[in-house]
């Protein structure tokens, strides 16, 4: 099974970047997004953006995997 996590992006440099992961800044590729801007939310798996979706979208589903995992709080700075 894969799992495509929620990430808010912080920093664009080409076509890599900055993104939060639950407060832990992570680099990562934006070569499949490149429209990709500072402050979309965004599906990463394995170190790769795999497309931006909406931050209504990205918050239910971190409340999802939050509730899934029993886990109290996921940060979403």
């Amino acid at each position: 099974m894969c799992l495509a996590i929620p990430v808010i992006v912080k920093k664009i440099e080409g076509d890599k970047g900055l993104v939060d992961i639950g407060g832990v800044c992570k680099e990562i590729s934006f070569i499949f997004i490149p429209e990709v801007k500072e402050g979309d939310w965004i599906l990463i798996h394995t170190g790769f953006g795999l497309n931006i979706i909406s931050e209504k979208d990205a918050l239910e589903t971190i409340d999802l995997l939050k509730e899934a995992y029993g886990l109290e709080t996921i940060s979403e700075s």
